[in-house]
């Protein structure tokens, strides 16, 4: 069956006026008249045989019709609009989507993203931060950047850098640890990952203290860093990724003690097949990493 022609004129017509329940909005938006946006609706009512607006002395009232159609309306108006402004230059900008933990995002990659810009100013870098749990077929991501092992079921895992905790405080407890034992006496602020302090106490070479068992549990560095900021208590988290902070003496590293946990890793689902542009992004990161 020969589907009939729509004008896009009357589609829009229909879409503006359903927006503003009025053709004297629409056409003010539309930059034509009130009248030429009454005609292009009756066109496309004619067109489909329905009828989409109830006229009342005050503007429209939306029928059961035309409720159906204005979501794939927008939808589609949606869609052109995103695809005609990724065209720049005579060029088209490509999207990747990347989610990334948030320790990660703030103290490695925000600061080399002005080089990626430089060097692909066509792609058009999405950025999500998430404390490591991600789905990215469910999140529409072509990356994740995430800490562990790289062992992820349907997951294709590239290493970049391995990034060792170690003991990150406040100066004013810094000056109270001149040796490892002397951490009893603080608190230990946690990751949801359980034997981090287990496997530093054990670098250290001591008995993991019994105050281990006590205190906050976060979900990110970051949220942890920040708590350990306002004197809480002493964290575990990657040295590297904090180094603005080790910079400016918000926080020292009392000690040289380091205990690995893992890398991190670009992810994409193995049946995900790179874009071009995405292809540009794992090239620039694993150089730059």
């Amino acid at each position: 069956m020969v589907r009939p022609y729509l004008p896009l004129n009357a589609l829009r017509a229909f879409e503006a006026s359903a927006r503003h329940l009025s053709f004297t909005r629409a056409a003010i938006e539309l930059h034509v008249t009130q009248a030429a946006v009454s005609h292009q609706v009756k066109v496309l009512e004619t067109r489909l045989n329905v009828i989409l607006f109830k006229r009342l002395p005050r503007g429209l009232m939306i029928t059961a019709e035309g409720e159906a159609l204005l979501p794939v309306l927008r939808d589609s108006f949606d869609r052109m609009a995103d695809m005609l402004e990724r065209f720049e230059n005579g060029h088209v900008r490509e999207v990747v989507m990347v989610g990334a933990v948030g320790t990660f995002a703030v103290g490695w990659l925000l600061p080399r993203l002005p080089a990626f810009r430089e060097k692909y100013p066509h792609v058009d870098l999405r950025l999500s931060t998430n404390n490591n749990r991600v789905d990215l077929a469910a999140e529409g991501l072509d990356y994740a950047i995430r800490f562990g092992r790289g062992a992820w079921q349907g997951i294709d895992a590239v290493p970049l850098f391995e990034a060792p905790l170690s003991v990150l405080c406040v100066p004013a407890i810094a000056d109270e640890l001149r040796r490892p034992a002397d951490l009893t006496n603080q608190t230990l602020l946690r990751s949801y990952r359980s034997d981090e302090w287990t496997s530093w106490f054990a670098a250290a070479g001591i008995a993991e203290p019994s105050s281990l068992l006590r205190g906050i549990v976060f979900d990110s560095s970051l949220a942890m860093m920040e708590a350990a900021l306002q004197g809480a208590g002493v964290a575990l988290a990657p040295p590297m990724m904090f180094a603005r902070h080790l910079a400016m003496g918000a926080v020292r590293q009392p000690f040289e003690i380091y205990t690995s946990m893992g890398s991190y890793w670009l992810t994409r689902v193995q049946s995900r097949t790179p874009t071009p542009a995405m292809e540009a992004f794992a090239d620039w990161i694993a150089t730059a990493a």
